[in-house]
């Protein structure tokens, strides 16, 4: 069973950067697909970016040129650097694992860290 867990969140001027991290139990990069999601208020949860084994990435629209995920295999860690952020990134970020080579296999979620952007 992989557990994550997410660090990096906090309060953040407009304009600010904030680095989320996703510290993974177990080494999974290599077959799973990781992704920071996110969920403000009164909105559903959104993909921001993802990375797969092989080192491709996607991002959301709204964050594309503004954030980067990255990996450090030998840690065991996913890692989201926020720029340029602004109010509307204001959410609960969730650290997710997804298996994409077989079916019927669950996700594997944080719990979640607050990011606020505000003056």
């Amino acid at each position: 069973q992989v557990q994550l867990v997410e660090s990096g969140g906090g309060l953040v001027q407009p304009g600010g950067s904030l680095r989320l991290s996703c510290a993974a139990s177990q080494s999974i990069f290599n077959i799973y697909r990781m992704g920071w999601y996110r969920q403000a208020p009164g909105k559903q949860r959104e993909l921001v970016a993802t990375i797969t084994s092989g080192g491709s990435t996607n991002y959301a629209d709204s964050v594309k040129d503004r954030f980067t995920i990255s990996r450090d295999n030998a840690k065991n860690t996913v890692n989201l650097q926020m720029n340029s952020l602004k109010p509307e990134d204001t959410a609960v970020y969730s650290c997710n694992a997804r298996r994409l080579d077989v079916s019927y296999t669950p996700d594997y979620w944080g719990l979640g860290t607050q990011v606020t952007v505000s003056s």
